[in-house]
């Protein structure tokens, strides 16, 4: 990158990573906690993996014989994209398998719940759990832990309740579940009511918004919501998470099993890790969150995501990190798409739903290509150039906006044109509103005069509307 013809300049070809994989500006050092122990009681990992494989053998039974039989190009999910059995393929799944259509689906839902089996489109694939499910103890309880966060889907809910009371129980739960863990043993089922009510209050509080301008008339909330019976909700809530195994419920009392002992045990580490840190950003919105997370190494960032993602409903948190990528900070973009690789599956239909929006297109096409198995390393194969040279820009924007002027020398590396001169013509084509800033800040940052005086102009025809 020293040569003084720029029309000689070549780039090395280094396949593009999401902006998050990049160099960091700044580091920043984080004084180690100890590695917390699980309460004492607690099963060892081996013994815990076991246990939710026992309760996973369906699923798992399910997953295989569909990696068999449901592969690309044959009938098998559901075209219509959300991922249930068509009726002629859950009778094959219920003839192969000695089971009844009702179980295989329920073992099919189970399965995908756990990342056992990925749907996309109309075809079903193995999930990387699956893969490694009998060797790998680590990926089981990863499995087992997805199953139950998303425990509030994998039981019916109740047809005849208000969908926002459901939403109230849901969100109001992970309390009644650290009470559970804390407890240690058997509670009964009125003094989880107790708690579960005084949870929901403090919900409807924490939402209620004052009116600063006249008082106009207010419509007044559903009764059917403010006043909703919450034993018939929490009594669905207990039978979900005793289907999941995470708890047993009988008797007029409820006791976490020593799996979801350990799974509340860990959400509750997330949640003090993210408290811990200097920003707080377990209780921080999304974009917050993302730039305190911006100066931590790669794998310190994840911890925080996964925190302040077990903070609260997923569906909400997606919502939320999308809503922070449309953002103009092009760094956050980057930051949000690598906090929705921790979420995972449950994030897949976000994301394929902005996959038209420009600005998003390249980070979720390389989401999509992660999440359907391809190595991160050849997922930038799925853009075409002018996708990857709109991602260059974009990530050269982040780096000019956040990194230092040898980053940005640096980043020029990752592009996918051979050429200086090639570069700088599809930058202008792709039309990225930061393509100015971007190339002035190149200009003023690369040592080699020449090639310097081309960006410059590049800029300057850009700005003027040249050629």
């Amino acid at each position: 990158m020293t040569s003084r013809n720029p029309r000689d300049s070549r780039l090395r070809l280094v396949s593009p990573r999401p902006l998050a994989a990049a160099p960091r500006a700044v580091t920043q050092r984080r004084t180690r906690r100890p590695v917390p122990r699980p309460p004492e009681g607690t099963p060892p990992p081996a013994e815990l993996a076991r246990m939710a494989r026992t309760g996973l053998s369906d699923a798992a039974r399910v997953a295989r014989w569909a990696d068999a039989a449901l592969r690309p190009g044959r009938d098998g999910a559901n075209p219509g994209g959300k991922g249930a059995l068509s009726d002629a393929t859950a009778e094959r799944a219920a003839a192969d398998l000695g089971l009844t259509p009702v179980q295989a689906r329920a073992d099919w839902d189970t399965a995908r719940l756990a990342g056992l089996i990925e749907v996309h489109g109309d075809s079903a694939r193995p999930g990387w759990r699956l893969r490694a499910w009998s060797r790998d103890d680590s990926a089981v309880l990863r499995g087992w832990v997805a199953l139950f966060d998303a425990w509030s889907l994998a039981y019916p809910e109740p047809v005849d309740r208000e969908p926002a009371a459901v939403a109230e129980v849901v969100s109001a739960m992970p309390q009644v579940l650290s009470f559970l863990q804390l407890s240690a043993g058997p509670v009964p089922v009125d003094q989880l009511l107790d708690l579960l009510g005084q949870r929901v209050t403090e919900l409807r509080t924490e939402r209620c918004e004052i009116s600063y301008g006249p008082d106009p008339d207010p419509a007044p909330e559903p009764a059917e919501i403010t006043d909703a019976p919450l034993a018939p909700l929490l009594d669905w809530a207990l039978h979900a998470l005793a289907s999941v195994g995470a708890l047993t419920y009988g008797e007029g009392q409820a006791t976490l099993t020593p799996l979801g002992s350990w799974a509340v045990w860990v959400k509750l580490e997330q949640i003090c890790v993210a408290a811990q840190s200097p920003a707080g950003n377990i209780e921080q919105s999304a974009e917050d969150m993302l730039r305190g997370c911006a100066q931590l190494r790669p794998n310190a960032a994840r911890a925080e995501y996964r925190a302040w993602l077990a903070a609260r409903p997923v569906g909400s948190a997606v919502t939320e990190l999308i809503a922070a990528a449309r953002g103009e900070d092009a760094l956050t973009r980057g930051l949000a798409f690598e906090a929705l690789r921790v979420v995972g599956a449950p994030a897949e239909p976000d994301v394929r739903a902005v996959v038209e929006e420009t600005p998003l297109r390249p980070y979720a096409l390389l989401w999509l290509a992660e999440h359907d198995g391809h190595d991160p390393e050849d997922a930038h194969e799925v853009l075409t150039r002018a996708e990857s040279t709109w991602l260059w820009v974009d990530t050269a924007a982040a780096v000019a906006d956040h990194g230092e002027a040898l980053l940005l020398v640096r980043h020029l590396e990752s592009a996918v044109q051979p050429t200086v001169p090639a570069l700088l013509h599809e930058v202008r084509a792709v039309g990225h509103p930061r393509t100015v800033q971007v190339l002035v800040a190149l200009a003023a940052a690369h040592p080699d005069p020449a090639l310097a005086k081309a960006v410059r102009r590049a800029a300057f025809q850009v700005h003027t509307g040249g050629s």
